[in-house]
């Protein structure tokens, strides 16, 4: 093993998405999985049926003790909540500025659901952005976080260019909410725009597909993987996790994180 991941993030009942799947992620790339838990929600391939959040106060309890003896080479945000518990976990996270920390921002759930309060989208921007080597929104997240719509790949690259403002210095724009035979994820950094498109895989088989890539890239980065590098591991993993997903469920079911990138 190499490359110790910390992941801040909700538990999935299901085990397609939340810390579930990034615990699966990181330990099929290689990398050792350390978590602390958000909330539990109960949810299946059909939607998220009750959610119980976790208090700030023990999250924080449970990233002191890992980071106190295990330590780690990066964190992976996910699922949070309110705004007193992304104060916490900035609070935490902050005071480690040489880990890099991939923030994958969860607001809502496959089957529309909110899973971020409204009221904690500002602190969420005003205090974990500016902590993230890496910002990884879908488009309707980034919707929200720059206040536009998003409907073309220009619409992505000015987004992109707005979300660098608020602190993060690295922004990947996941495009699989546009039309078209082809999804296209934008990286965007200080230093320009790289565009990685491959055919659109048609699959109802996507749940967890965020958290995937977001703790796949996590895991690049704490194996000491550049930025962009990891990013592409990331996106063959998930595509390859996707086009083998066992087919479970009769929803939005889960992938095959078992897929062995590594033994090609």
């Amino acid at each position: 093993m190499k490359g110790r991941v910390l992941i801040v993030a909700g538990s999935d009942s299901g085990g397609g998405a939340g810390i579930q799947a990034d615990i699966k992620t990181v330990t099929v790339l290689g990398g050792f999985a350390m978590t602390a838990i958000t909330a539990l929600t109960a949810q299946n391939t059909l939607g998220v049926h009750d959610i119980l959040p976790v208090p700030a106060a023990f999250v924080g309890t449970q990233i002191d003790c890992v980071l106190d003896d295990l330590g780690a080479d990066s964190f992976k945000i996910g699922m949070l909540g309110d705004p007193a518990l992304i104060e916490c976990v900035a609070d935490r996270l902050g005071r480690h500025p040489e880990t890099p920390l991939v923030l994958d921002p969860v607001m809502v759930a496959k089957g529309g659901q909110p899973l971020l309060a409204a009221s904690a989208v500002s602190a969420l921007k005003r205090s974990l952005l500016p902590l993230a080597a890496l910002l990884t929104p879908n488009l309707p997240e980034a919707s929200v976080l720059c206040g536009r719509a998003i409907e073309t790949e220009d619409d992505m690259r000015h987004a992109a260019d707005m979300l660098l403002t608020l602190g993060v210095p690295a922004v990947l724009l996941k495009g699989g909410h546009l039309p078209g035979d082809v999804v296209t994820d934008m990286l965007a950094t200080e230093d320009g725009i790289t565009l990685f498109s491959a055919p659109r895989i048609e699959s109802r088989h996507t749940h967890g597909t965020g958290c995937t890539l977001a703790s796949a890239i996590a895991t690049g980065l704490a194996q000491g993987m550049a930025l962009q590098d990891a990013v592409d591991r990331g996106r063959t993993y998930t595509r390859r996790a996707i086009e083998t997903a066992p087919g479970f469920g009769a929803g939005a079911g889960p992938l095959n994180h078992a897929t062995h990138l590594l033994a090609d």
